[in-house]
């Protein structure tokens, strides 16, 4: 044995959740024996006579392939996909340039015309929309329902129901799923289960232990956790994921840059600390807000308010970044928010290392978002009255994301 040559680590079966953040699939160069992973940003490799294919039509389960062509499998991307699907327990996992991308990878191969989704009431913009704007023009039927009421997914399940999708917590009333029952339901009926986990993160809750299918990330968010790197992910078992890189990987053109991949897999080096320091920032946060003379409601998983505060423990191991919270006059208290906040920036998105909020109107989202029938609103209302804000909480000490937000709806200062 060449006793200079270095030896490759491989991470142990044992390893734990934080180790695998680190550590699943990572590759180090055999030239510079770099640790950190390589960004490979070329879009084509050299194949030998005989190896690959030019066409992806006649390949089996491209992530075995060699790698050809980017648009099909780029090293640093793989690098992410095998990454992303140890910290989900999952088979193999496939990335997409963006959340909303992934989502319609994920319905437009597993839905055909014919076929029936029942999808949650409150899910993610890009979700709602697309199932409801786009797939019917497929001849895809939607029925959209609260996943929190088991009864009315096991009423809405149909004979050519193919699809059951939900998010828990949902974005962004923070109103959870059982994503146990809901899986004990729609697998009586022979009928697979996706969850956009995007808001929980592998370090809350694992889907797929509880009997979930298919589990979504918007990459963007909370696991690249630096607002500089747009990317999704689908994770779940090996032949359905081969089927969906056979087919919307390929021919949606949707795949990941490499570059964002290099990007998302640096934030998940610091995924575990990041969410746990996020996490007891945000309880510290809910319960000062629950407490403010200008703040009508809260809802946070963490909070013994939370409507649904035994499943929130039961289901997550930490409650997230993630506050939803009710003002009166919200209209008026968003432009003061936007003109007074010096901590906390008012913008869209979230998960990121800034806190982040944005007013959100109850009437403007169930009418052109999410299209709920009247009793869909009422249950919404439960949670957002007619409007309020979706705070994000980020890394800065949270004595200073507390002042900031005191001094902004006090308006004093």
């Amino acid at each position: 044995m060449d006793e200079r040559k270095p030896r490759l680590p491989v991470v142990p079966a044992t390893a734990r959740p934080e180790t695998l953040a680190l550590d699943a699939g990572l590759q180090i160069d055999p030239v510079t024996r770099s640790i950190q992973p390589n960004l490979s940003m070329s879009v084509n490799n050299l194949v030998v006579p005989g190896e690959g294919a030019f066409s992806a039509a006649g390949l089996g389960d491209i992530a075995q392939e060699p790698f050809t062509y980017a648009r099909w499998l780029n090293p640093t991307v793989r690098a992410l996909e095998v990454r992303m699907a140890a910290l989900e327990g999952a088979e193999d996992a496939l990335a997409f340039a963006t959340g909303v991308a992934a989502i319609a990878g994920m319905f437009l191969t597993l839905l055909k015309q014919g076929d029936h989704l029942v999808i949650g009431d409150v899910t993610y913009a890009g979700a709602a929309e697309l199932a409801r704007g786009i797939l019917p023009d497929l001849g895809i039927e939607v029925t959209a329902v609260n996943l929190s009421e088991p009864g009315a997914l096991a009423a809405a399940l149909r004979p050519n129901t193919r699809l059951v999708h939900c998010e828990s917590p949902c974005n962004p009333i923070l109103r959870l799923t059982d994503l146990a029952e809901v899986a004990r339901i729609a697998h009586a009926r022979g009928v697979p289960v996706s969850v956009d986990s995007t808001l929980a993160t592998p370090v809350a809750t694992q889907p797929l232990a509880l009997g979930v299918d298919l589990v979504v990330h918007s990459l963007t968010k909370f696991i690249n956790g630096h607002g500089d790197a747009l990317g999704g992910v689908v994770a779940g078992r090996r032949e359905v994921i081969a089927r969906m890189r056979g087919r919307a990987g390929v021919y949606l053109g949707a795949a990941m840059p490499a570059a964002n991949a290099w990007l998302i897999l640096r934030g998940i080096d610091t995924l575990f600390p990041r969410m746990r320091q996020i996490n007891e920032t945000a309880g510290r946060v809910a319960a000062f807000l629950e407490g403010h003379g200008a703040v009508t409601g809260v809802v946070y998983p963490g909070l013994a308010s939370h409507p649904q505060a035994g499943l929130a423990a039961r289901q997550m191991k930490l409650a997230g970044g993630m506050i939803f919270f009710r003002t009166d006059a919200p209209e008026a208290m968003a432009r003061r928010l936007a003109e007074r906040l010096q901590v906390v920036h008012y913008a869209f998105s979230l998960g990121h290392q800034r806190s982040i909020v944005t007013m959100l109107d109850t009437d403007a989202m169930a009418r052109e978002t999410y299209r709920l029938t009247p009793a869909q609103v009422l249950d919404y209302r439960r949670y957002a009255g007619g409007g309020g804000f979706r705070l994000s909480v980020g890394l800065e000490a949270a004595e200073d994301v507390i002042a900031d937000l005191d001094q902004a709806l006090t308006g004093g200062g």
